[in-house]
């Protein structure tokens, strides 16, 4: 199947000509390092293979996965010279189609050891040729490619230069350790059950285990992880071996792995570790749903229904408050089952996945228009499932008002929210639906209170004239969040696109104030204007177009990509990197409130650290998925990288001054 695959993918090459190859032109650049050009007789010394993809291309670890081939090398050496085999480092996962490959998608360096003949005399030449046969591919397409590297050594003291050792220090880092205990596993039930002894002091973000035996695992299916002391236990679906040995790389993080051999054993079976994170990740779904309802665009339509209740007496208080519920659970749910499909069939998407398509945005930019200018009282529309009967009373509108909050409040994550949606990239399908679930609850919960809380809907003002002055004002949110959608728009479509999105605006608003003004003279059909308004805006969908996402220039700022981090940290710089989106607003606020600020900006330029930002606003999917690996579901991310080097310490979704300008200090 996997060398069909590759096939496939060649042949759709050839016959597409999707990215043609000028004559000598290579998809990864690979340059042969010695890191002694004097190397020692009658001992050993390393070479690298450093190797850079192009943009969206990617290179193959020794096991490549469901698909790809592993990287050959045909040597020409001296006489008694031998070269031993090509050393990987830890790789990456890329699901392409439901297929899981073990990839390369930024910059790495293979290591081969030379074994040097005793007795060569000072100065002999030692010419060296190697033959690299390898594949690399696209998400699409994929290009067999070879290449004929050279190095000249001449035989001398063995000195390593203090930029070479910093060089090939950066690469060592990365290639796996021995782990020095022996692990044991177990086939059974259809599953691997793999039992990895290591300190429950020991930092792991996001562990996984990369096979090197073939025929033991089923590389696609999801692993679950669980930590019980000083044992880490991974369990995945087998696909039907039973070997002597399994041998493989435990990555307990990006770029950190350790090298594990596993003999047959007993592996107790530990379901508790999924109860557990289960509750852990539910829990902090709910109390982050909770916080959602204090959002702009969220809390008027909560306070209208609030209102509704208390004008209505709470008269089906209940029944109005399960309604809500149902519609925020619903369109949580639906949003949660799309993510995970999308995920399943090898995208990188994560939470408000959907604001990604400038379409959608310019959806919400209508549907807040159109809300505002119900609630300043522009128009009222009576028919059933129009936009003013969400903060009518009635279940209909209790369920349409619910389903509403639920979308509007997608671009937000905050405290505990961030862990939870990470948790459902590693929780069986089934728990990741329940922490959905979880969420809508927790951004109903202040409702379903109300609606069943006798107590709490009598703390609630009387009704009275009040109540149309206050809805007035609750527009006034519903019109700051439309002008922020169009600034989004914006940076999604260009000023093309956001000039269509505002004309589509004003179209609509032009519509609905005619309508508004047939209503006061109580004109038949009044709603005919605003509905043939509305029609015409929704028709500009179909012509706004995603731009290319311009980073802003900010001062001492670079666009991130693993390249420029991977060569800032074999430098021992320290660095703050931090991914974000326009339609973010956690992401905003931090950034205007923290980030942003003349204290922390000069805290870090007396620090010497570089600050790389990843904007996902477009939903990029080689950001998407090197945020996945820091056990994050969407944006925001914030990594510290100290100087010196150590790995990643993942900061929290709320930032403080202090916890920058403290780190910048070190």
């Amino acid at each position: 199947m996997r060398l069909l695959h590759v096939l496939l993918m060649t042949l759709a090459f050839f016959a597409t000509q999707a990215a043609a190859q000028a004559p000598g032109e290579r998809h990864i650049a690979i340059t042969l390092v010695a890191e002694s050009e004097t190397p020692r007789a009658g001992e050993k010394m390393t070479l690298a293979f450093a190797a850079t993809p192009q943009q969206g291309w990617h290179g193959y670890w020794k096991n490549p996965g469901d698909a790809g081939v592993e990287t050959t090398a045909a040597w020409t050496l001296p006489a008694g010279v031998t070269a031993g085999p090509i050393q990987y480092p830890v790789p990456q996962r890329l699901l392409i189609s439901g297929l899981m490959n073990y990839v390369y998608e930024g910059p790495f360096a293979q290591f081969v050891t030379l074994t040097l003949p005793g007795g060569l005399a000072q100065g002999t030449a030692l010419p060296v040729s190697v033959k690299l046969d390898y594949l690399v591919c696209t998400d699409q397409v994929c290009v067999p490619e070879s290449q004929t590297l050279t190095t000249r050594l001449t035989v001398g003291d063995g000195a390593v230069s203090l930029e070479r050792r910093a060089e090939f220090d950066g690469w060592r880092r990365a290639m796996p350790k021995p782990l020095g205990s022996p692990a044991r596993f177990a086939v059974a039930d259809g599953q691997v059950r793999l039992a990895v002894p290591y300190p429950a002091d020991s930092p792991a973000t996001d562990p996984y285990f990369f096979p090197l035996t073939q025929g033991v695992v089923d590389y696609a299916a999801p692993q679950r992880l669980t930590r019980e002391g000083d044992m880490l236990t991974i369990a995945t679906k087998a696909s039907g071996g039973a070997p002597a040995m399994v041998e493989g790389v435990l990555a307990v993080a990006p770029g950190q792995g350790f090298l594990v051999r596993a003999a047959p054993g007993t592996v107790a079976v530990s379901e508790g570790g999924v109860g557990w994170s289960l509750l852990a990740a539910l829990g902090g779904a709910i109390l982050g749903g909770l916080l959602l309802n204090v959002m702009p665009c969220v809390f008027p339509i909560l306070s209208l229904k609030a209102l509704s209740l208390a004008k209505s007496g709470g008269e089906g208080a209940k029944g109005e408050a399960l309604a809500y519920t149902a519609g925020v659970m619903l369109v949580c749910v639906a949003l949660g089952a799309v993510l995970l499909a999308l995920r399943a069939g090898g995208a990188s998407v994560g939470w408000a996945f959907q604001l990604t398509d400038p379409r959608v945005i310019l959806l919400l930019l209508l549907l807040m228009t159109a809300i505002a200018f119900n609630l300043a009282g522009l128009f009222e529309l009576a028919t059933p499932g129009a936009v003013n009967r969400m903060a009518a009373g009635g279940k209909g509108g209790a369920f349409g008002t619910g389903a509403l909050a639920a979308f509007v409040a997608t671009p937000c994550t905050g405290p505990f929210m961030g862990a939870a949606m990470a948790a459902t990239l590693v929780l069986p399908w089934w728990a990741a639906m329940a922490v959905f679930a979880g969420l809508g609850l927790g951004l109903a919960l202040p409702f379903l209170a109300i609606g069943f809380v006798p107590a709490l809907r009598r703390m609630l003002p009387k009704p009275g004239a009040w109540m149309a002055t206050f809805r007035h004002v609750l527009a006034l949110p519903m019109f700051a969040t439309a002008l922020a959608l169009a600034w989004v728009l914006g940076r999604q479509a260009g000023v093309t696109g956001m000039t269509l999105g505002l004309g589509a605006a004003i179209v609509l608003a032009t519509g609905l104030w005619w309508t508004g003004a047939r209503q006061a003279r109580g004109s038949a059909q009044a709603w005919v204007p605003g509905a043939l308004a509305a029609v015409l805006a929704l028709g500009t969908l179909a012509v706004v177009t995603r731009a290319p996402v311009q980073a802003a220039a900010v001062a001492g700022v670079e666009p991130f990509s693993e390249a420029r981090l991977a060569a800032l940290r074999a430098q021992g710089k320290p660095v703050f990197a931090y991914f974000t989106a326009d339609w973010c607003v956690t992401c905003k606020v931090n950034e205007r409130a923290v980030i942003d600020t003349d204290a922390v900006q000069d805290a870090l330029k007396r620090g010497g650290v570089t600050v790389l930002v990843g904007d996902w606003t477009d939903g990029d999917r080689v950001l998407g998925r090197f945020i996945e690996r820091h056990n994050r579901a969407g944006v925001p991310l914030y990594l510290w990288y100290a100087k010196g080097g150590g790995e990643a310490e993942v900061l929290p979704q709320l930032l403080s001054r202090d916890m920058l300008t403290t780190r910048a200090g070190r």
